[in-house]
């Protein structure tokens, strides 16, 4: 393992997509940092399958709710790997809007972690995107920001808002920096979706099928590679479910 592979954190990076797209920049020559709230034992899991394939992994816990858990993750991958090339904002959450009544609350929670904390990293780690060879921030948005659900206001919001803040950062940043998203549609069916709601969705799927979690990494992948000239896109991997 050399000193001088590129590094990416990737937020929520310890289960689900955020895993797969883990393994996916591991096995393109990145070195990761994993950082997680809650899912300690899956963090350590996954940290063990990037080392599995030579490449070093470190894990840093903190709760994006907290204001200073942005500028705490970044000063941890500024001590110990020393470099960030690509920032990945993947952490979020998906509640449905409480029945009956508005609740700052809950809205204050989605905007919280699904832009806010987004928005934070990204200044925290500027310097160090700015001073990489080639850096990169890719946020992990939905489809629900141009097409929202109707029970679903508050998530569907800040999806939008991280859109917004994806093209405002690629402005900003340009030359040196490209802000890309991608923005899934059904990747992986959250736990407690039955298989009658599952089969709806799919039903509206042009491709007749849910997506995976390494699809959604392999277009991580092309952008923190490939992506030479493009910055402020949003990529849309859902087997054509927004234009269905």
């Amino acid at each position: 393992m050399g000193d001088s592979a590129p590094v990416t954190l990737i937020t929520g990076g310890a289960t689900r997509v955020g895993a797969a797209i883990a393994c996916e920049l591991a096995d393109a020559g990145f070195d990761i940092v994993i950082h997680y709230n809650r899912s300690e034992e899956a963090a350590c899991e996954t940290a063990a399958k990037i080392e599995a394939k030579d490449r070093k992994a470190w894990r840093v816990r903190a709760n994006l709710l907290d204001s200073d858990a942005p500028t705490r993750i970044i000063e941890y991958v500024k001590s110990e790997a020393g470099r960030l090339d690509v920032l990945i904002n993947n952490a979020s959450i998906f509640e449905p809007d409480p029945a009956g009544s508005f609740s700052p609350d809950h809205w204050h929670r989605m905007f919280q972690i699904n832009a806010v904390a987004p928005g934070a990293l990204i200044e925290a780690a500027e310097g160090l995107l700015m001073g990489a060879p080639r850096g990169g921030v890719i946020n992990l948005c939905d489809i629900s920001a141009d097409r929202p659900w109707p029970h679903y206001s508050a998530y569907c919001a800040s999806k939008a808002a991280l859109v917004n803040l994806t093209r405002s950062y690629a402005l900003r940043f340009a030359p040196r920096v490209l802000v890309n998203g991608v923005a899934p549609g059904i990747a992986i069916f959250p736990d407690d979706f039955d298989e009658e709601m599952r089969r709806k969705l799919v039903a509206k799927v042009p491709m007749q099928r849910e997506g995976s979690a390494e699809e959604v990494a392999a277009t991580v992948r092309f952008l923190a590679k490939h992506a030479g000239y493009m910055t402020g896109q949003i990529i849309r991997v859902d087997g054509g479910r927004s234009i269905a």
